[in-house]
């Protein structure tokens, strides 16, 4: 069976503050680190001698190539190198593909072995400062397997913002229709608050809101964005929060369960932003009170659907 199977829904954890995470290793190496991702980015795991690797001239240097895979081309990505390892032929013919879906964008991560299925809770997910020291970090935070061994999770938008600019949010395009958009006074002089703990995430929201030439203010996690609602003399002069669903210690869908229950922020437009934007996600989101839903690859529209949240809340 594979370690894939029988994973339970990700919106049922997401709501209970939870989520499952595959725990994989890039390479055989005695004390080599553990890693992991959110399972309900990944497809399947395929042996890698059983699929031709086509490679791609002039590409990146962490583009191995494509290989087809039930009629799809797929392009993989050579993680152990963007962590500075570099694997031996014979590790090579032994390693497996990682198949992942980011908002419909279909890679392969070469790694060397997957490991387990993990359930944690949001809290026991941990971002140190150290890992933000430098813009050009990869991990994002950490948790413990049972033996007390570190397991990292990277910031896998920051690999494919990289590798594959493309499949990332333009940041430079504007929807058309926002300059015919009238901004809500409210907007205009406040500061919008989000949720975020990806540094690439980051990055794109604070430069589309530069572009705009709106004030926001960016939390690592849900709990650190709440914390400071809570501190607030008047949380209604907030015009807008965002909230990605995956943060260590408190995740989105948490975020918009205590802000709902809130009589100060009850009826403060929400809007989720997140990599995992499946049909039950969105349907949960709505479903605990989110004011609006969108993709990360399509954060360039943010703005109007905060307008139309905010219009909605008037």
């Amino acid at each position: 069976m594979s370690v894939l199977d029988n994973v339970d829904a990700a919106t049922n954890l997401a709501k209970n503050n939870e989520l499952q995470l595959l725990v994989f290793r890039i390479n055989e190496s005695e004390g080599s680190a553990y890693y992991a991702i959110n399972v309900f980015k990944t497809r399947e795991v395929v042996e890698s001698k059983n699929h031709h690797l086509t490679q791609i001239p002039s590409s990146h240097p962490l583009l191995e190539g494509t290989i087809i895979l039930r009629g799809l081309q797929i392009p993989i990505l050579n993680l152990p190198l963007w962590l500075g390892t570099t694997l031996k032929q014979e590790e090579v013919k032994k390693s497996n593909i990682l198949i992942c879906d980011f908002n419909g964008v279909v890679i392969g991560l070469r790694i060397m072995s997957a490991y387990r299925v993990i359930k944690k809770n949001w809290n026991e997910m941990h971002a140190p400062d150290s890992y933000r020291l430098k813009n050009e970090g990869v991990v994002m935070n950490d948790t413990r397997l049972e033996d007390g061994s570190l397991c990292l999770i990277l910031d896998y938008e920051k690999l494919l913002a990289d590798v594959i600019p493309q499949a990332m949010v333009d940041v430079l395009e504007s929807p058309s229709n926002i300059l015919n958009i009238p901004l809500p006074a409210k907007l205009k002089t406040g500061t919008v608050l989000i949720a975020e703990d990806s540094r690439t995430a980051q990055k794109h929201l604070s430069q589309i809101f530069e572009n705009a030439n709106l004030d926001m203010r960016i939390f690592d996690n849900g709990k650190k964005l709440v914390d400071y609602i809570n501190s607030m003399p008047d949380p209604t002069i907030i015009p807008a929060v965002i909230t990605d669903i995956e943060m260590p210690e408190m995740s989105g869908f948490t975020v918009l369960q205590i802000l709902r229950r809130n009589p100060l922020t009850q009826k403060l437009p929400i809007i989720v932003n997140s990599s995992m934007s499946s049909d039950n996600n969105k349907r949960e989101a709505e479903g605990l009170g989110a004011s609006g839903f969108i993709d990360k690859t399509k954060s360039h529209n943010i703005i109007p659907i905060i307008i139309e949240a905010m219009n909605k809340h008037t």
